[in-house]
């Protein structure tokens, strides 16, 4: 058998390991199996990755939301954020999941709240506006959190089978309204 370069070998087992995490998670994943799948021996997903935990963070790099949180004007992203949820490929499920049931580890619970932070938070909060922006974008982050856990932990067979359009129309509404409210907090009782 020919001897394959390392650069190969270390995409092949990242390939593995990437499927493999997300279709069974972190705990179930053991470092045998990723090396039998890439078709390499289990020191060298070690000597390429450092740990499991490391290879994990590494092939969940990814990230788990859609990117329309820079993307969109801020007065529309409620329902396009939504739609984009309700539509999402199996990737960016895969990964919320796997980084999910992993996030009691150190490192992977850091990188679950990097990703919160990094890719909806953040970028969410330095493009509202008021007094009480930062609130509003960690109560956004929040609800589109709680969509996520009944879809895809949850599995809500009824809100599954729901017809998305309605879905986005509601869900997206109240999404909006943490975004961009219809009336100032400070008037609000």
């Amino acid at each position: 058998m020919p001897r394959r370069s390392a650069a190969l070998t270390r995409t092949r087992i990242l390939e593995a390991a990437t499927t493999t995490f997300k279709a069974q998670g972190f705990a179930r994943t053991s470092v045998r199996e990723i090396a039998a799948a890439a078709e390499a021996d289990p020191a060298l997903v070690i000597r390429h990755f450092g740990s499991k935990e490391l290879l994990f963070l590494e092939a969940m790099r990814a990230g788990i939301g859609p990117r329309t949180v820079a993307d969109v004007p801020l007065p529309q992203l409620g329902r396009r954020f939504v739609a984009e949820l309700l539509d999402g490929d199996v990737d960016t499920r895969g990964v919320f999941l796997a980084l999910l049931r992993g996030s009691d580890t150190t490192e992977i619970g850091r990188r679950l709240r990097s990703v919160h932070e990094e890719e909806f938070v953040t970028p969410l909060r330095t493009r509202m506006t008021g007094p009480d922006a930062e609130l509003r974008a960690r109560l956004a982050a929040a609800l589109v959190g709680g969509l996520l856990y009944s879809l895809w932990v949850v599995g809500d067979e009824d809100l599954l089978a729901a017809d998305h359009a309605q879905i986005v129309e509601r869900y997206g509404a109240l999404l909006q309204e943490l975004l961009t409210p219809t009336e100032p907090t400070s008037r609000r009782r």
